[in-house]
């Protein structure tokens, strides 16, 4: 795993020279975890920190460990974008925003060699963004949250099959409460899903 970081550390600092992006790498159980969890893109917090899920979200991560019945450390936490995308407002403000696709189209193949190199019993994505990279463009996540279903990675000459449960992103909640019960219940979900492997094992 630290020679990937190191990896990517040199390809992206000779990208952007002028330009102090942080690279928030993922961390936790690194091999074969229960659960790799893959979001986004790191906040702000998280880009302070260097840390994936802390802040806002690491309250949301603690919420999500709680039902499920497993520990940070048991788990791998990552995101799909590395570098915090932000916008910045006519006022100067600095707020977040959803990665671009030149920024899906570099992180994306390095997020498939993490999870190789990972190799999860089991990924669980947040939101459209981490889906849509694992399950293609035309995955939605409307359709797809609490079920079962596969990705497959590749990485240059290596290509695996993956459990696959997509999650709305926890942040999606706050906008819209009627998703509230339903995320809740998504949960309990992969709590039996976690369960019944665990009993196999």
């Amino acid at each position: 795993m630290q020679s990937f970081q190191q990896k990517m550390t040199r390809f992206f600092s000779s990208l952007w020279p002028a330009e102090e992006k942080v690279l928030v790498f993922g961390e936790g159980q690194h091999d074969r975890p229960a659960i790799m969890l893959i979001g986004e893109a790191p906040g702000e917090q998280e880009t302070l920190q260097r840390r994936p899920f802390v802040g806002k979200a690491g309250k949301n991560l603690d919420g999500f460990l709680d039902v499920v019945g497993l520990k940070r450390e048991e788990i791998y936490i990552s995101n799909v974008v590395k570098v915090r995308p932000t916008r910045v407002s006519e006022k100067g403000r600095v707020s977040n925003r959803p990665p671009n696709r030149e920024e899906l189209a570099l992180f994306t193949p390095y997020l498939y060699e993490e999870i190789l190199l990972v190799q999860p019993r089991l990924i669980v994505t947040l939101g459209n963004v981490a889906l849509k990279a694992l399950a293609g463009s035309k995955a939605i996540i409307g359709s797809l949250h609490g079920s079962l279903t596969e990705a497959s990675v590749t990485h240059e000459k290596q290509t695996a099959a993956f459990p696959l449960f997509p999650l709305y992103h926890p942040a999606s909640i706050i906008y819209n409460r009627a998703l509230q019960e339903v995320y809740q219940d998504d949960l309990v979900k992969l709590k039996a899903l976690l369960d019944a492997e665990a009993e196999q094992r």
